[in-house]
């Protein structure tokens, strides 16, 4: 189980006036100004759920997210994902997430995908034989075969985000953190991943946090979602909704888009 209760998180931004003036004073002195990012945040998610985590840009999804998966420390409030506070007790927590961030890479640049999924393994202790088992699973079930030999400097977007699925899973995490994992992807790769996902989450009883912009995705994968908007937790419910609120029982993203604006978020 996931908790969250009243988590807040502000960041300390420097500011200067555009200028080579204003660049000089700068290296004197500086004026900072205070970032809201998570206001009071606070949500459970049961084990097995798939839940979509939506807002516009800046509202604070990553930051959560990396609470969640101990990157960040919050400033106050209580979180705990299977008991454990992930900050505080990072190597155990790690060992039971799996994280994808669309926009950045675990997997080594240089080196064949299969070479970074066997640093994977040392790096979490996976016994061989586990190992094995999974790798097998993942490589039938995202068609990895004739990638894994393939530096991933090499791979198109598709292919990678496919590699950063097993990797993330190498370990049997019973908790999956989806940072838009499937931003830039053509309409093929996204039904696989999203195929993937929701497989993962039937057979396994996988815990998904999923945060994107197209709501194509949560459509697809996701029960409940909870919409938020400058750190504060808006609405929690369903795409229903999410629609019936929106006010368009048709355009997912349309009714999103008159949510944002009817909650003045954007």
């Amino acid at each position: 189980m996931i908790v969250m209760e009243n988590v807040c998180k502000t960041y300390r931004v420097a500011k200067r006036k555009a200028g080579l003036r204003e660049a000089c004073k700068s290296l004197f002195s500086r004026e900072y100004e205070e970032i809201r990012a998570l206001d009071n945040v606070s949500f459970t998610i049961r084990d097995g759920e798939m839940v979509g985590y939506v807002g516009p840009n800046g509202a604070g999804k990553s930051s959560t997210i990396k609470i969640l998966s101990g990157i960040l420390t919050p400033d106050s409030g209580i979180c705990r994902v299977d008991g454990l506070v992930p900050w505080k007790e990072r190597i155990r927590h790690v060992s039971r997430i799996g994280v994808v961030f669309g926009q950045r890479s675990q997997l080594w640049w240089d080196i064949p995908v299969i070479d970074s999924f066997e640093l994977l393994r040392e790096i979490y202790n996976v016994p061989q034989a586990q190992y094995r088992k999974n790798l097998d699973e993942l490589t039938m079930l995202l068609q990895l075969e004739d990638l894994l030999k393939t530096p991933t400097r090499q791979l198109s977007l598709g292919q990678r985000m496919r590699c950063e699925l097993a990797a993330s899973l190498v370990h049997n995490p019973a908790v999956l953190f989806l940072d838009e994992p499937t931003i830039g992807l053509d309409a093929v790769s996204k039904l696989a991943v999203r195929e993937f996902v929701h497989r993962m989450n039937r057979e396994h009883g996988t815990t998904v946090i999923l945060t994107t912009h197209d709501m194509q995705d949560i459509s697809a994968l996701a029960q409940r979602v909870i919409l938020i908007g400058r750190g504060r937790i808006l609405m929690d419910g369903t795409l229903d909704d999410i629609r019936r609120e929106g006010g368009n029982d048709q355009d997912v993203d349309q009714a999103v888009a008159n949510l944002y604006r009817k909650l003045d978020i954007l």
